[in-house]
């Protein structure tokens, strides 16, 4: 398994490569800066624990117009012998035009031989076929601002863990969050509890982000869509997303791992209209102490 699994990441590290020399213009081809260095040292002592996988974005230029599309890529380590995620998005394009984009790409890349880098046929294919996309969302630009100004649907989404530590998870939680727009909490410790509020469609796309590709205890409980004409601002719960915390119940030492505090907990949902949401959450109805 191990073998197969270093042989996988050295076709990564081959693919980015290929993919260096085809972007090699500043913001064409981002990725952190310890992403690569990271699987190296695995590869060099293949014994030690598993790199962060793989995740970088492409920048591509499509139409006469240049419009701007960013193929998000994440490698889950047995890439290629299982497929990546790939998610390509514009602010050019309608949510629904930006599905049914990805849609197409998902059959396109799941119809092609398991164990073959595919990465670079992906960037291809988003070449080729976003501009119908493009067009049609151009052509239909006056009756969607018009729509998008009488009409907009803000999300609630609700999330629950069975726990939340990794500072690198934390991490990227948050920058998504920032990065969408999205208002609310995240809830550290074990349980740990998301809340992002914000467009319908950015509230998808961080669900899409964090859940890939292999956090195995998570779940969305509950979605709640509000529609109004006037701006989603006024429905917010929440002003900022900020990082919860509560005292913890017990001390279990060097490993940190803690119960919440979940009176606190309750507590705090109360103060922001969400009271209803701890039975969702935890299946038993909340009471606060009289104390």
């Amino acid at each position: 398994m191990a073998a197969t699994v270093k042989e996988c990441l050295e076709l990564q590290l081959l693919e980015v490569e290929m993919l260096l020399s085809m972007f090699p213009k500043r913001g064409e081809f981002s990725l952190d800066a310890d992403a690569v260095p990271s699987i190296q040292r695995y590869l060099r002592n293949a014994a030690g624990a598993l790199p962060p996988q793989l995740e970088y974005r492409i920048a591509l230029h499509v139409g006469e117009a240049k419009v701007k599309v960013e193929l998000q890529v994440l490698l889950p380590h047995m890439y290629p012998q299982v497929a990546p995620q790939l998610f390509a998005r514009s602010d050019a394009l309608h949510r629904q035009q930006q599905l049914e984009l990805n849609t197409r790409l998902t059959s396109h890349i799941s119809s092609l031989d398991p164990g073959d880098l595919c990465v670079c046929e992906a960037v291809q294919w988003v070449k080729d076929n976003t501009l119908p996309f493009l067009e049609n969302c151009q052509a239909s630009s006056e009756c969607a601002a018009k729509a998008v100004r009488a009409k907009e649907m803000l999300q609630r989404m609700w999330i629950y863990s069975h726990h939340i530590y990794r500072q690198e998870l934390r991490k990227k939680i948050f920058d998504c969050a920032k990065k969408l727009n999205l208002t609310g909490f995240c809830l550290t410790g074990k349980p740990g509890v998301i809340c992002v509020e914000g467009l319908q469609g950015n509230c998808e796309e961080f669900w899409h982000v964090i859940r890939y590709p292999s956090w195995k205890h998570i779940s969305c409980k509950h979605v709640e869509n509000i529609e109004t004409e006037g701006s989603i601002d006024n429905l917010r719960l929440f002003h900022s997303f900020e990082d919860l915390q509560f005292q913890a119940h017990g001390d279990y030492g060097l490993r940190n791992d803690y119960h919440m505090d979940l009176g606190q907990f309750l507590e705090f949902l109360k103060q922001h209209q969400s009271g209803h949401i701890f039975q969702i959450l935890f299946g038993v109805e909340g009471k606060l102490s009289d104390n």
